[in-house]
């Protein structure tokens, strides 16, 4: 079974919506992480202090075929292609260990279904 990283680099605000959107279409665990970042643009100050934004990076470990399928529905539910709210991507793995038993046998019952 292959497998793939899913990374969502979101604001903060999309966080939730993400979480559920990613459930629905089938992804289990996450790690969360916070974080902020620098774009090209210069950011808005005011007296002096720069507000940055905070954001999310949400990291998911998924069967191939889905992390392509949670993306696909993230970028549709989050509206990413005309709101540059954030990034999605995938990184293939070429090894794993320590993911969850229970995740592996319903990886292999949902390629089963399909086939």
């Amino acid at each position: 079974m292959k497998f793939s990283v899913l990374v969502a680099i979101l604001a903060e605000d999309l966080e939730e919506k993400a979480l559920d959107v990613a459930r629905q279409a089938g992804a289990g665990g996450v790690t969360i992480l916070d974080a902020r970042g620098i774009g090209a643009e210069q950011k808005k100050t005011f007296f002096g202090l720069t507000y940055e934004g905070s954001q999310s990076v949400l990291i998911f470990v998924l069967e191939r075929k889905l992390s392509l399928t949670v993306l696909k529905r993230l970028n549709a539910a989050l509206d990413l292609k005309n709101d540059s709210r954030g990034v999605l991507f995938t990184i293939p793995l070429e090894h794993i260990a320590g993911i969850d038993v229970g995740q592996i046998h319903l990886f292999e019952q949902r390629i089963k279904d399909a086939i």
